[in-house]
């Protein structure tokens, strides 16, 4: 069986939505169209179509398989390109992820920019606040905040992001600022669950030699795995809050809320773009990567300052 063509017909009837209409898409044969899709199926000894007389579906290893046919499928393409002219712009594919709301800010901006750029690449960008396994789910690469959990990954470093307390002015003049971090369980307070995971707030410890970290329990009157949610409840003198610091950037930057326990704050945490084995990267991944480090590194928002009213957002 010739996998590349098989490949082919499976993403051309997927595309079509009929054996009929990718049949004559690539101008065969229905038959060899169904035995071109049986062969495969037994060959990967699963189901990729569920077929009725009425319509198809996709199985879920479909949907898995059907990702990784399109970017190797891809790739070939990109690989005659490279051939045929060593200045082929590049072309295909690149799926990414990243954290919700600093895609938003950050990375959907620089991925605008990139595709505008670049007229034969199509970026598809996945924002989820979990970690994501890139080869498990089919992506290429992406945007983390925080330790790298896989060793097998690489990691390009481009900026820092602070964990940060913060409340309104409102907020403040009512209950009075807060010398330190303990003060904090007595003060009502709004808890982001991505920014502050476990139910407490953790900071640096300047008594401590042995750099353990200072943990507080805070009461929260208001709670949310949405970060944006939590922020405007902290604008609204809700209580105080503990966040990312690009999540609340805007807020600081134009008076609405204000950094609190500076000195308290725990070690910066690391942005990155993550990507498998280099030994594996097609030349539009690898141009994207470039893309990308360049364009968040060259933004001040996420690299390292001593305060967010400076117009760094991310420490």
């Amino acid at each position: 069986m010739d996998l590349l063509a098989a490949m082919r017909a499976f993403v051309t009837i997927v595309d079509t939505g009929s054996l009929t209409a990718a049949a004559a898409a690539l101008d065969r044969a229905p038959p060899t169209m169904v035995r071109t899709l049986a062969t495969l199926e037994e060959e990967l000894g699963i189901r990729l179509l569920v077929r009725t007389t009425r319509q198809m579906a996709l199985t879920e290893e479909g949907r898995v398989y059907l990702d990784r046919c399109r970017r190797i499928l891809a790739d070939v393409e990109e690989a005659g390109l490279a051939v045929a002219s060593s200045d082929a712009e590049p072309h295909g594919q690149i799926r990414v992820t990243a954290p919700v709301l600093f895609g938003q800010r950050h990375v959907a901006p620089a991925i605008t920019r990139f595709v505008r750029r670049y007229a034969k690449l199509d970026v598809d960008l996945l924002l989820l606040d979990r970690i994501v396994h890139l080869v498990e789910e089919g992506l290429d690469v992406g945007i983390r905040i925080g330790p790298l959990q896989d060793s097998s990954m690489i990691a390009v470093p481009v900026g820092h992001v602070r964990r940060v307390v913060v409340a309104s002015p409102d907020l403040l003049a009512k209950f009075g600022g807060v010398e330190r971090p303990e003060e904090l369980s007595s003060r009502p307070c709004v808890v982001h669950h991505g920014s502050a995971p476990g139910g407490g707030w953790r900071f640096r410890n300047p008594a401590s030699s042995r750099h353990e970290p200072l943990a507080v329990s805070v009461s929260s009157r208001f709670a949310s795995n949405q970060a944006t949610a939590v922020v405007g409840a902290c604008v609204e003198s809700i209580g105080f809050g503990c966040f990312l610091s690009y999540q609340v950037e805007p807020e600081v930057r134009d008076g609405r809320l204000e950094v609190l326990l500076e000195a308290f704050e725990p070690e910066p945490l690391s942005v990155q773009i993550v990507y498998p084995d280099a030994r594996l990267m097609s030349s539009r991944l690898r141009c994207f990567v470039d893309s990308m480090k360049t364009d968040l590194k060259g933004r001040p928002e996420i690299q390292r300052r001593t305060r967010l009213q400076d117009g760094c957002e991310q420490g």
